[in-house]
């Protein structure tokens, strides 16, 4: 597929805060057209204490949730591990693997942040930009304060920082641990968690991550052979 902007991608904390600070008033919060998502793409990668990088990217069909299309890449990284810009350990592979995909997927649902995250630009808002695709940020762990939703499926609770709502925990199977969603791009919140639970028909996570999670593990097992 093809990527809308140039991917700047520094190699030192302090750039990446910079670029982060830059690039986060270009997010979109909403999206004043009507989603109409046919294709989703659930996006993963994983790494080692070796340095060695995967990532998956995982096209499925938004009604019946079976495989489109799947990509995925390998490299290295160097960048240091610091809260709040995992995003740049991730993003090179992400975008090759992005790059291979023979389809343009409608929506992307990215393993990490959106706007739940200190400078309110996580790894979601980063490749929305990059893509200018419809993104979601599905994290596993919560930044900032959450309402603890309730114990059935389709129960929500705010995700707040600095008194700010920036995302919601969405409990995607009942009496089972939330996960956490939040707005990456061109997106409003309602129709982010509204999509999470459509992909999440069985399990805590969405199909999209499940898949794309099982191909990265698969990769990083090649490399350690």
């Amino acid at each position: 597929m093809r990527l809308s902007m140039t991917a700047e991608l520094p190699d030192n904390p302090g750039a990446a805060i910079e670029l982060q600070d830059r690039l986060r008033v270009s997010v979109r919060r909403d999206n004043p057209r009507t989603p109409d998502f046919h294709t989703v793409a659930g996006l993963d990668s994983a790494y080692d204490d070796e340095g060695n990088v995967v990532a998956a990217a995982v096209v499925l069909d938004a009604t019946t949730l079976e495989p489109i299309d799947t990509a995925t890449a390998r490299g290295t990284t160097h960048f240091p591990y610091v809260p709040g810009l995992l995003a740049f350990r991730e993003l090179p592979t992400t975008i090759a693997a992005l790059e291979e995909l023979g389809t343009t997927p409608d929506l992307l649902v990215c393993d990490g942040q959106g706007i739940a995250h200190p400078r309110r630009f996580g790894l979601a808002c980063h490749l929305g930009l990059i893509t200018g695709l419809p993104t979601i940020g599905v994290a596993k762990n919560v930044l900032g304060e959450c309402a603890e939703p309730g114990t059935e499926r389709g129960s929500v609770g705010d995700i707040t920082l600095d008194g700010e709502v920036v995302g919601r925990a969405v409990r995607t199977q009942a009496g089972v641990k939330p996960v956490y969603v939040s707005v990456g791009h061109d997106i409003d919140l309602d129709t982010a968690c509204a999509q999470v639970l459509a992909l999440s028909p069985k399990y805590r996570q969405p199909e999209t991550t499940r898949r794309a999670d099982h191909l990265c593990r698969t990769l990083l097992r090649d490399i350690a052979q």
